[in-house]
């Protein structure tokens, strides 16, 4: 079958859904691929890079949708678009279903099967197919340049000869995928960045990218992201009023704020008031990611940046991936090749549309003349935060002084009864017949060696088993001597005996200067 992309006809858009490397791959699974001629150029593919990764290019949109058997498009289809699906193809896209009604039944018309890329679970399963992670990815990314295009200062703070420069002030609302983004990159520009989500279980996850979380003196249970999919989910009247008040406080003091607070399907919560914007000092930045859906913030106009009359700007862009359309079509571009290679079990270029697959069954919104939408729940729910453990009860000083007590005799008895038969062992080798005095003490010396050397490593923490790789050195080099001065002997047998000791601890050596030049290489930047 052919799989085809046509050019975005939205405007300003200027990502694609297969790049010529995406091509090649799709091949590999038995499809032929088509393109309409200019659909890269936005993203910076020619038709020739597509013609010389083997995609015929077709000179319209009316020729391609004619030939093709699967479109791939980046935005939901047009009317005019729709009007050109027929029977039995398949169209990969963007879709939001639940938004576009009338759309989803004018494809449905047709005959076509819709897969919506925005529709994939957040399973672990389809990670690489989470076409909406990908595009929060680089949003969130995007969100922090432009704030830093409009934002006056440093990000980072300096100390300088003309004077001292306060690092900026980041507060990132909203800790998903976005926000994460937000948060690494502000922290990456050297910002002191603060995070706020209604999600407990993300602060370790701010936390451990050098942000700090903005935590509520409130009481409520929130919802496990797990049960809405690993999105947040609506927060009670009490708990929002909590909230606003949170940010009345910290507002004064914040540079930029980059707001992403979005639940598919719903409207933006209203998160930044006038009040606030209005107690901002002059030249602050806020970019509301959630601008489509009506915006986080009060003030924000879609599409546009706007400068209030105290000075703050208010960034409300849409277009984030598609002013990064080269790295947005690459990620893009790769989840819609994993989505194939879902339906391509047999890489026979004939798609296997199987609505037993969690993953196929939810991002399919039409099929064989059918609405699918809504999809059932996936049988494999998201990954929910593991559960708090409850510290471990402090021990009183009689109780921790009892502890010690007992692991000392266990210990004791344990040592007493290892040296017991030892003794007895070495007792009764010595009370063979004919046993020479001189074996019986090199015998004696080995076994306190080996007891002595078995006591010493045992007893070292796993951390430290690399740096005493060079006291082992030192002790093979020991061996080697001694097989040295015995390689020589006129019995065959020492001789053989003596040269595989020097073989083997010579591997000893060599492997453990390898080892710690490693393990210091990883402490170097050059």
């Amino acid at each position: 079958m052919k799989i085809g992309t046509p050019k975005e006809i939205f405007e300003g858009e200027d990502r694609v859904a297969m790049t010529p490397a995406s091509a090649k791959d799709l091949q590999k699974l038995g499809y032929e691929c088509m393109i309409e001629t200019g659909a890269g150029a936005g993203a910076g593919f020619s038709d020739q890079a597509y013609k010389d990764a083997g995609v015929e290019v077709a000179k319209t949109a009316t020729a391609l949708y004619k030939a093709a058997d699967i479109v791939a498009k980046v935005r939901p289809p047009s009317d005019a678009e729709t009007k050109k699906l027929r029977e039995g193809q398949t169209l990969i896209s963007f879709f939001y279903p639940a938004q576009n009604e009338k759309l989803m039944e004018a494809a449905n018309k047709k005959g076509a099967t819709v897969i919506a890329m925005d529709m994939v679970p957040r399973i672990s399963r389809a990670q690489k197919m989470d076409a909406l992670s990908s595009m929060a990815n680089i949003a969130g990314y995007r969100a922090v340049i432009e704030a830093g295009n409009n934002f006056g200062r440093f990000f980072t703070g300096q100390v300088t000869a003309a004077g001292k420069v306060p690092p900026a002030k980041v507060l990132v609302v909203g800790a998903g995928v976005a926000g994460l983004a937000a948060i690494g990159t502000a922290t990456s520009l050297g910002a002191i960045t603060y995070a706020f989500d209604v999600r407990p279980e993300v602060a370790e996850q701010v936390e451990s990218m050098g942000a700090e979380f903005v935590f509520l003196d409130f009481e409520e249970e929130q919802q496990d992201g797990s049960a809405t999919g690993g999105y947040a989910a609506v927060s009670s009247p009490e708990f929002a009023a909590a909230q606003l008040a949170k940010f009345r406080e910290i507002a004064p003091d914040i540079d930029i704020v980059i707001t992403t607070a979005l639940i598919p399907g719903r409207d933006a919560p209203e998160l930044w008031t006038k009040d606030m914007v209005d107690s901002m000092k002059p030249g602050s930045v806020i970019v509301d990611l959630a601008a489509e859906r009506g915006g986080n913030c009060k003030l924000t106009v879609m599409d546009e940046k706007i400068v209030t009359d105290n000075g703050v700007t208010i960034i409300g862009y849409t277009d984030f991936p598609s002013r990064m359309a080269a790295q947005s079509s690459t990620l893009y571009a790769t989840n819609i090749r994993h989505m194939m290679t879902d339906l391509t079990p047999e890489k026979d270029g004939m798609p296997n549309h199987n609505m037993e697959d969690d993953v196929i069954r939810g991002a399919t919104a039409t099929h064989k003349g059918e609405i699918t939408f809504p999809p059932p729940p996936p049988k494999v729910a998201a990954i929910a935060a593991a559960p708090k453990k409850e510290a471990p009860k402090e021990l009183t000083a009689e109780e921790k002084r009892a502890a010690e007590v007992a692991a000392f005799q266990k210990e004791t008895k344990t040592q007493v009864g290892l040296l017991a038969a030892g003794a007895a062992l070495i007792l009764g080798i010595g009370l063979i017949p004919g046993m020479p005095a001189s074996f019986m003490q090199h015998f004696i010396v080995f076994v306190l060696s080996v007891f002595i050397g078995f006591q010493v490593i045992w007893n070292v923490a796993h951390s430290l088993h690399t740096p005493l790789m060079a006291v082992t050195n030192a002790i093979s080099s020991i061996i080697i001597l001694g097989a040295l001065i015995q390689i020589g002997s006129s019995s065959a047998l020492i001789t053989l005996l003596a040269a595989l000791g020097i073989f083997m601890a010579a591997i000893n050596i060599f492997g453990g200067f390898l080892v710690t030049r490693r393990m210091l290489a990883m402490f170097q930047k050059s």
